[in-house]
């Protein structure tokens, strides 16, 4: 069997959606082929904790771990916050960052290159090296954010020469908080030359999403394809929840002041004021990080009592909640960039078969995928007319009973399939593509 090397900075017990790009890709690869190894950070500070996803770790499959130093408690000494406090994404958390939180960011952007692991780089690249001139393998794959992952097989690229496969889950120069670091033009110049690194020396780039393909293109990234997030059919097994009496609109992961749905807010709250029952029944239950604004401006509209904020969930209860839910809202980032990106969650709230209202362009890829699908509606950020039309359609039903389950095939978008295309792939640039 072949092997390949996952240089991975989220690995268990880490939780959130970052951490199962590379594990589901771990976890099927023997299926096709190939035998994974995965190198992780030893003592990494992840923003969440998820002791479930230990169950997707191949039996049996090498695990590496070196140490590695991250300068969180210095954010937190400059930010004033405390030592055990866990940091989440800086950029959620207030609309107007205090002068210490700004100067925190500025020093993430202009200090800590390619990002806060960077300090991994030459540990891991080192130890790496070593390993593999006496342990060999076939490919080397590593995905991105932390793009620390990539500059790490970059530098065993040059030293060994071995075939290398670089995923970016998000884009580096091109995500949209990306303007948001305070760049100096010197730092935005090493940015983009570690980029292109990538792009030069990487055998293969992929990344998750057709518009994002192409906007990868358009800096100088060849070779490249598209493996879009997924769902894991095992996630789903025995799964049976009742939905819940409620016109649950239901959101799960986190909600910065970018994807604040203001328009779908004000549309709820007139609803809610013009109908007594339909105030009655509206719950909208958020689960995750919220951003402050997103919360201030559903309360001040008049929805405070339908507002269910839940903390992070674990993974298993998510997707319970999902199955419960009557409404699933995929809202997107009201960015520049917003075409291109495919939340994990979406796969999931397909494979969960309840209707999805996204929130964004008509035209971006998200929205594509829903279409296609046949499984729910896209209202435009600021389509005020078509937001209430859809809210009022979507609770004519939940009234009749009739908001139903959508049987469409998509698998396609399981983490089984989507293995398989990456494999074909670590085939290709190791000279070894089956006929």
């Amino acid at each position: 069997m072949k092997k390949v090397l996952i240089v991975s900075y989220y690995w268990p017990p880490s939780g959130g959606i970052a951490v199962h790009r590379c594990l589901k890709f771990a976890k099927y690869l023997r299926e096709f082929g190939w035998e994974p190894i995965v190198c992780t950070a030893e003592n990494a500070e992840y923003p969440v904790i998820d002791e479930s996803n230990f169950k997707d770790i191949p039996e049996g499959m090498t695990q590496l771990k070196t140490k590695i130093w991250e300068p969180y408690n210095l954010f937190k000494l400059i930010t004033g916050k405390k030592k055990e406090e866990r940091i989440h994404n800086v950029f959620l958390e207030e609309e107007e960052h205090t002068f210490a939180h700004k100067l925190g960011i500025w020093i993430r952007g202009n200090l800590f290159i390619p990002d806060a692991r960077r300090f991994w780089i030459g540990p891991a690249s080192r130890y790496l090296i070593k390993y593999l001139q006496e342990n060999s393998v076939d490919a080397i794959f590593t995905n991105g954010p932390p793009h620390t992952n990539h500059m790490i097989a970059y530098k065993i690229k040059r030293k060994l020469g071995i075939p290398w496969h670089a995923d970016f889950q998000d884009p580096w120069t091109q995500v949209d908080y990306f303007p948001q670091l305070m760049l100096n033009p010197i730092s935005r110049k090493i940015h983009e030359t570690m980029e292109q690194r990538v792009f030069k020396y990487a055998d293969r780039v992929t990344i998750c999403s057709n518009t994002w393909k192409r906007d990868l293109e358009s800096i100088g990234a060849k070779n490249v394809g598209v493996i879009v997030w997924g769902y894991d059919e095992d996630d789903f097994k025995n799964i049976k929840e009742p939905l819940s009496n409620k016109f649950t609109l239901s959101h799960y992961g986190s909600l910065g002041p970018d994807r604040n749905a203001k328009t779908l807010w004000r549309v709820l709250s007139e609803l809610a004021k013009e109908d007594d029952k339909f105030a009655e029944d509206l719950e909208i239950e958020l689960a995750g990080f919220i951003g402050k604004p997103v919360i201030d401006e559903i309360e001040n509209l008049g929805l405070k009592k339908n507002l269910k904020l839940l903390p992070h969930l674990s993974r298993s209860e998510t997707l319970k909640k999902m199955h419960r839910s009557q409404v699933l809202l995929l809202i997107l980032n009201d960015m520049p960039n917003v075409n291109g990106r495919l939340p994990g969650k979406l796969f999931e709230y397909l494979a969960s078969r309840r209707p999805i209202l996204v929130v964004g362009p008509e035209e971006s890829d998200a929205s594509e995928i829903v279409t296609r699908a046949n499984a729910g509606v896209t209202c435009d950020f600021r389509d005020y007319e078509k937001t209430r039309k859809t809210v009022t359609e979507l609770y004519e039903k939940f009234k009749k009973k009739e908001l139903a389950s959508n049987e469409t095939d998509i698998s396609e978008y399981t983490n089984r399939n989507l293995t398989k295309k990456l494999a074909g792939y670590l085939d290709e640039i190791t000279g070894m593509q089956q006929h």
